[in-house]
């Protein structure tokens, strides 16, 4: 571990000595100021964080504006860890469970029921035809189940904190929506369920999976669930006591239901970390240089990890854990092509979008829902994107 972490130290110390690469137009890439700069005068967010990363380097990175209003004002700085939201799906869940195909433990064509007994497939309403759920449906949100549950009812009935339950209510109550991988309904029951078989598969709760398998590995220092240091994340959502949310995912299924322990949100990370996860998708699975200890995936891999699946139907639209075209396609702008890029959002504000074909990637890091949930970061997004987009040089 110790020879992991020298290595580590020097890698890091070449990876953030940000600016120095001539392979982006910084001219151009400082109009990102004036867009971010503008959606904090109109209050849609307290402030941010932005990284831009090209190949190895990062070639900007810096802090706007607040990362607290309430209770009191305090500074962005580019250090902020943020609720990470719907990202977790991404670099905790997703690449734990391309780790297991990786690895031989799970196949994207298996079903759902044989790790979580009992998981009702879809029944067509008219023939009685039934079709099973599997690993690929989950991870595209093309499996058809809920979008969501709610939370109020369902803590009424099993009680808070009670991930058991939840998963024999994602079993056997949640609805079934459509044939499965036909269409694409966005679910967190999604990756909760990725969550419960990645458990029952390695016998770990997927925080310290994620933890060893993949935050350690790359030589992650700010990236946790249920981080116990709360000083320097921002917060989010001011609740009914008038203070807002602080290192307590936001999410309502995640926090109450999973105990923060979730499969689709509950990750805290901050711009650099996440950069590092975004080099190491670029670079085939591992940051240049690294040593064999410090891959977390293969490149054939991360390569199917990039695709649609052509087993989906093309109204699906998404890669697996990723967006593509097919969704929500504002977030990486009109430039950044739509073949070579994925990217996904996180409700709390967070954005990360990433050019496969340009070695660029752009993490965009706010706390939208401070101190109230409100607004849209749609437009901010894909003007950024574009921004960061036209000043590739090369």
């Amino acid at each position: 571990m110790r020879r992991l972490s020298l290595i580590w130290a020097a890698l890091l110390a070449a990876f953030v000595a940000y600016g120095q690469t001539p392979l982006i137009d910084e001219a151009k890439l400082s109009q990102v100021d004036r867009v971010i700069e503008e959606a904090i005068a109109e209050k849609t967010i307290p402030g941010a964080v932005v990284s831009v990363v090209r190949g190895d380097k990062i070639a900007y990175l810096k802090a706007y504006g607040n990362k607290s209003l309430v209770p009191e004002v305090e500074p962005m700085t580019v250090e902020t860890m943020f609720d990470l939201a719907s990202l977790s799906k991404c670099v905790g869940t997703t690449l734990s469970i391309m780790q297991l195909i990786e690895n031989g433990f799970v196949r994207l064509t298996d079903r759902v029921d044989m790790y979580i007994p009992g998981f009702k497939p879809w029944t067509d309403p008219k023939t009685g035809e039934t079709v099973d759920i599997i690993i690929r449906d989950l991870l595209t949100h093309s499996s058809g189940l809920d979008a969501y549950a709610d939370v109020e009812a369902y803590v009424s009935e099993f009680g808070e904190n009670t991930p058991d339950e939840f998963e024999n209510y994602l079993a056997t109550r949640s609805g079934r929506n459509f044939r499965p991988g036909t269409q694409c309904l966005y679910s967190c029951l999604n990756f909760i369920t990725l969550q419960r078989i990645l458990e029952r598969v390695t016998g770990e709760r997927l925080c310290d999976y994620a933890r060893e398998h993949i935050f350690t590995p790359l030589g992650l220092k700010h990236t946790y669930y249920l981080p116990s240091v709360k000083d320097n994340i921002a917060p989010t959502e001011v609740q009914k006591d008038g203070k807002p949310l602080l290192g307590e995912v936001h999410d309502p299924i995640a926090r109450r239901i999973m105990g923060g322990n979730s499969g689709n949100a509950g990750v805290f990370s901050n711009a650099e970390d996440l950069s590092v996860i975004c080099a190491a998708i670029m670079n085939g699975g591992a940051l240049p240089g690294a040593a064999q200890e410090a891959r977390i995936l293969g490149p054939l891999t991360i390569d199917l990890m990039c695709k649609a699946p052509i087993q989906n139907d093309p109204a699906v639209g998404r890669a697996l854990g990723w967006d593509k075209d097919g969704w929500n396609p504002g977030t990486r702008g009109d430039i950044f092509d739509p073949e070579t890029s994925i990217w996904h959002t996180g409700y709390t504000g967070t954005s990360i979008v990433i050019d496969m074909k340009t070695k660029t990637a752009l993490i965009i890091l706010t706390n939208r829902v401070h101190p109230e949930d409100k607004g849209s970061l749609a437009r901010m997004r894909a003007q950024v994107a574009n921004i960061v987009a036209g000043a590739i040089v090369k």
